[in-house]
Formats: C-alpha cells, structure tokens, sequence
C-alpha cells in the first residue's frame, strides 16, 4: 500500500502538481496554492511545527508520511522532508491513499514483519 502512495506522488510530480524541498513548499503554502502538505515521518521536530503550524492557520490538510531518502529518490532528488501538491484533485486523492495506508496499517497493530 506504501508503494501506491509513493506512486500516486510520483504521478503528481509528472503531472507538474507538486512541489518539494521546504522553501519551495514554503512560497507555495504562502501563496496560498497547496491543497495537501506531507512532511516525512523521519523530518525534524521543527520542521514538522513550521509547516503544520502554516497548514493549521491557512486550513491546508497536513500528512506525516514516508521517509525523506525514499521521498527524495522517488522525486530524483536527494533527500526531500516536505512536499506540496498543487492540484485539488490529485491532493484528494492521495489524502484517500494516505488514509486508506494508515487505517491498513493501524488495523493490525503495526506493518508486516517478514
């Protein structure tokens, strides 16, 4: 289910609806065109407070999710702790995938362990 996720984001960065790195998703968020905003699970304390706290007072939905070696490498990039998508519908989208990991997930106590 993970891998849906990561998929789903790698369509929206083809699709040119999604942003990454903190100070472009920062100008974005400030702009006022993000429609969903996911920091890594593995992103520091601040950084999850900044952006959850700019996503609070402008009502913008907000994700911990993944890691930001996986995020990056799925993007071609380094290491990516923030992204933003800019598009309603694929932001709806992968906040159902989102949810849908994280109800999968919780329903067993914890992930597979092989």
């Amino acid at each position: 289910m993970r891998d849906r996720v990561y998929s789903f984001m790698g369509l929206a960065m083809k699709a040119g609806k999604l942003v990454s790195g903190g100070e472009t998703c920062e100008k974005a968020v400030k702009r006022g065109n993000v429609f969903l905003l996911i920091v890594s699970e593995d992103a520091s304390n601040n950084t999850v407070k900044k952006f959850g706290d700019a996503c609070k007072r402008r009502e913008i939905p907000f994700y911990q999710f993944g890691e930001k070696e996986a995020i990056g490498r799925l993007l071609g990039k380094k290491i990516r702790s923030v992204v933003a998508v800019t598009d309603i519908q694929l932001a709806r989208n992968l906040k159902r995938l989102i949810d849908e990991q994280k109800s999968c997930t919780n329903k067993h106590g914890g992930e597979l362990i092989e």
